[in-house]
């Protein structure tokens, strides 16, 4: 190196760390692959060596007959219509009840000492539990399925948001302070961004637990929805109708919880 000049160190941009654009990604997708597609080959050996008779394990081609005999019957787009909906909802209202209390137990260390162990006995109870006293509050409609797909939403939220805020790193928040920044202000430009990783992950936790709490939602008086098919299927001996139910149900939590992690990279990347 000659006098004067200077070597210049190498930044580790996020293109030098990715290397070829959209490469590690779809590497990570055919890593992703390899195991149910191993889980679908034993499938396929087991049913053919009859180690299960197939009232126990059906071949997946007739778990797919079943799915187009569903659809034939127009009633597969019911069922996952319905779920989705109160999915959606409940989980809407779960996660802002959960973010509110996150954000007040979080910050506040009264609210916290008044709150939070209450709020982590009520974490113990089991799904089916608050079925019955759901039922005797609200009845057989929507609003006790809603309601508990809500419960099963909030307490991953909660829990993530409040450990996640009453744990930022306080030079921010008095850096904030010392640009004049209170309150609403505050939470919103220094301490929710700065626990922005934390707060999705809360929100795919609550996502992923409200599809959990579906299949008991379900239970109450369900004529329709994929909790339903997969109980009804059990009752009626159709165990390759149970399969597709559970298929249907995996699928359809992974996707959703895909899609909240597309809008959790794009908010950090917008805000960092």
């Amino acid at each position: 190196m000659t006098a004067g000049t200077e070597r210049k160190p190498v930044i580790a941009t996020p293109e030098r760390v990715r290397g070829k654009p959209g490469f590690p990604r779809l590497g990570g997708v055919a890593l992703g692959v390899l195991v149910p597609l191993a889980v679908l080959a034993a499938w396929q050996l087991a049913t053919a060596a009859e180690i299960f008779t197939p009232s126990q394990l059906p071949q997946p081609l007739s778990v797919l007959s079943a799915l187009g005999e569903l659809v034939r019957r127009g009633e597969l787009w019911q069922h996952i219509a319905i779920s989705v909906q109160r999915v959606l909802i409940g989980f809407g209202a779960g996660a802002v009840a959960g973010l509110a209390g996150g954000v007040l137990v979080g910050l506040y260390r009264p609210v916290r000492g008044l709150l939070a162990p209450s709020i982590a006995a009520l974490r113990a109870v089991p799904s089916l539990a608050w079925v019955p006293l759901l039922v005797l509050w609200l009845g057989i409609g929507e609003g006790p399925k809603i309601v508990l797909v809500a419960i099963g939403a909030f307490f991953p939220v909660y829990t993530t948001v409040s450990s996640a805020l009453a744990h930022v790193d306080p030079h921010l928040v008095e850096a904030g302070r010392a640009y004049g920044l209170r309150g609403l202000e505050l939470l919103t430009r220094i301490q929710l961004p700065s626990a922005a990783p934390a707060v999705f992950a809360g929100l795919r936790l609550g996502l992923a637990q409200g599809w959990l709490f579906l299949v008991a939602a379900e239970l109450i008086a369900s004529s329709k929805g994929l909790g339903f098919l997969l109980i009804d299927s059990q009752n009626t001996g159709r165990t390759d109708i149970l399969l597709l139910a559970i298929l249907l149900l995996a699928l359809f939590g992974k996707t959703a919880d895909a899609v909240l992690g597309l809008v959790e990279r794009r908010a950090v990347r917008n805000r960092f």
